[in-house]
């Protein structure tokens, strides 16, 4: 596995290259050789994270945080593991400790604020997300404005979601989520030509859900075209047959 081979060339780095001439040096007695080597256990749990294992990314994360306490990283890895685990007490004790010890870090204010609205503590997430949008560095910027919309959207709030969509899409204007709520809200608001332009942005960007097929169908038959409002319906009868949507489209019809 890559990421066990990563963790054991660095952590034989460490055994090789601390050498004094009265011979080799334990690189755990030296700050820098447990800072390396925590650092390598915190990839390798990132690493496992990435590849779904959660149970095995906790012992490198670990044995990361036996070394350092105080690895804001580690405890952000965590948060992650406990939080697809659906273990929310966990992640959100690992998020606070990490943003304790990292202050207000966008990434991981970013991270908090899906961790938040997942639990539908959407005026939490809301503010959490605001911190993080005023570093104006955060080159994840267009991501937390997107995140803001969708909060906002859960809040009732329809102008501020728009408000930060076109944000979000100011700073990134290939952002699909903030394309296909921009569509909506545009649709929604009788403004036709501007959400098929949205839409069709959104097409290009990414595969088409159940929302956006009913949204295509929908903006098809304004524009009085009838065979893409039946190629779009065929669509989500194939891929999204159980779907509200569906059955909204055929309430249409």
């Amino acid at each position: 596995m890559i990421v066990r081979a990563a963790l054991l060339l660095a952590l034989a780095g460490l055994m090789t290259g601390c050498v004094t001439t009265g011979g080799i040096t334990d690189p755990m007695k030296t700050a820098e050789g447990r800072a390396q080597a925590r650092d390598a256990y915190i990839q390798l749990g990132i690493g496992l994270l990435g590849q779904g294992d959660t149970e095995k990314a906790k012992n490198p994360l670990k044995s990361a945080l036996e070394l350092d306490p105080s690895s804001a990283e580690a405890h952000a890895a965590l948060a992650v593991v406990f939080q697809q685990e659906m273990e929310p007490k966990l992640a959100e004790d690992h998020y606070r400790k990490a943003l304790s010890l990292k202050g207000n870090d966008a990434r991981l204010l970013n991270n908090y604020g899906g961790f938040l609205y997942e639990q539908k503590r959407y005026k939490e997430a809301y503010d959490v997300y605001q911190k993080a949008s005023e570093d104006t560095l955060y080159g994840e910027r267009s991501r937390v404005f997107e995140n803001m919309g969708l909060t906002a959207l859960q809040l009732g709030k329809r102008d501020e979601a728009e408000h930060y969509f076109e944000r979000s899409l100011r700073l990134n204007s290939q952002r699909p989520i903030a394309l296909l709520q921009m569509a909506l809200l545009s649709f929604d608001n009788k403004q036709y030509v501007p959400s098929r332009g949205y839409y069709d942005a959104f097409s290009q960007q990414s595969r088409q859900t159940a929302q956006s097929l009913l949204l295509g169908t929908r903006l098809a038959r304004v524009f009085e075209d009838r065979d893409l409002a039946a190629s779009l319906g065929l669509q989500l009868k194939r891929l999204y047959p159980g779907t509200p949507e569906y059955q909204q489209y055929l309430s249409e019809q």
